[in-house]
């Protein structure tokens, strides 16, 4: 395992940096904060121009052809200016499901699909619906961009794998109020006749393909997590440079020196456990689910504890609605109640190490 970055992995960094950091600007952020859906399309369809929705696929579907290091450097950057659009749902999710469990032709029609742009959610990481006698009943909460996709991938309770359009007969999408207004969900409710070709491979033989969506998914969410961290950080640093008290700058007062250093260990063990979920799963190995849930089970502990710091650090201003400080402390929030909490992930990495059993977090 070769721990570090090619030219060209950075320069995809680098990239989606300096994208990122114009397109997906405070102004907009703070737009997308105060909009009806947390949603906004035109970064969205810049992100799918660059390429980036397809950065997973392989190149014969319209992707890339890239890897889950190369998503997670992109994600880190996501993840920094906290974009408002469905990427990790679409390109991590939606498109590991069909790898993992379409068959070449339902890749065919879907994956291209995926990496022009189509927005996908996927429902089933929090609850499942009930797919039997060919209708898929139920309902899945906390469905991230659920409101805005227009291809749901479904997990079923029997481990089945469906993809409905948006617009399919039975299916209800409500938008509900988020602590996380730049990740909104929304709950999904079923009444829908599904046919063979709205199956991923056959009733209930996805729970292989499930597991691994949801895995490779919690690996690659501690990027995303960890990009989060450093703005929090860079952003309290800056601060620190500026603000004046007591007639010095607030910088140079030991104590917050010191959670600035405590702050900064964190990011940098952070990136260094997602990093090595990234490169695990690209390696496909047996360290693939123990370097996910490690990642996970720290990393979401260590961007509650910085964006939490953050606020604290700026002082009364961290407090305030105008403030993007608490924006990442929400994000920090709701991402570790989602695919799995940090004590979920700790539980199933302690079971592989000392049991040897596979459980999903």
């Amino acid at each position: 395992m070769d721990f570090a970055l090619s030219d060209d992995q950075r320069a995809i960094q680098e990239a989606a940096r300096d994208f990122l950091t114009d397109a997906a600007n405070p102004e907009v952020i703070r737009a997308a904060v105060e909009g009806t859906t947390g949603f906004d399309e035109g970064l969205w369809a810049s992100f799918a121009e660059m390429g980036f929705a397809g950065l997973m696929i392989p190149e014969a579907q319209g992707g890339l052809g890239l890897g889950a290091v190369e998503m997670a450097l992109v994600l880190e950057e996501t993840g920094r200016v906290l974009a408002p659009v469905p990427f990790f749902e679409t390109a991590v999710l939606a498109v590991q499901a069909v790898l993992g469990a379409g068959s070449e032709e339902q890749k065919a029609s879907l994956l291209p699909r995926l990496a022009s742009g189509t927005r996908a959610s996927f429902a089933g990481a929090a609850s499942r619906p009930t797919l039997a006698n060919g209708r898929l009943t139920g309902t899945a909460d906390f469905v991230t961009f659920g409101h805005v996709a227009e291809l749901i991938v479904v997990a079923t309770g029997d481990d089945s794998l469906v993809v409905l359009e948006a617009d399919t007969p039975g299916l209800t999408i409500e938008a509900l109020p988020s602590l996380d207004r730049t990740r909104r969900f929304a709950t999904l409710t079923f009444d829908c006749e599904v046919t063979d070709a709205m199956l991923l491979g056959a009733p209930g033989s996805a729970k292989a393909a499930i597991e691994r969506t949801l895995t490779i998914g919690a690996g690659l969410l501690a990027a995303e997590q960890t990009g989060g961290m450093q703005y929090s950080l860079d952003a309290t640093v800056d601060y620190a440079k500026q603000r004046v008290q007591f007639g010095r700058l607030i910088g140079s007062f030991q104590a917050y020196k010191h959670m600035l250093a405590d702050m900064m260990l964190l990011v940098e063990a952070s990136r260094s456990a997602a990093y090595y979920a990234a490169a695990a799963i690209d390696e496909d190995g047996e360290e693939l689910a123990e370097a996910a849930h490690a990642a996970r089970g720290y990393v979401s502990d260590a961007y509650r504890s910085v964006s939490g710091d953050a606020i604290q650090l700026h002082g009364g201003i961290g407090f305030t609605w105008e403030h993007h400080a608490h924006l990442y402390f929400k994000r920090a929030r709701a991402c570790a109640s989602w695919l799995g909490t940090p004590d979920q992930h700790r539980e199933a990495l302690a079971a592989l190490l000392l049991d040897g059993d596979k459980i999903a977090a």
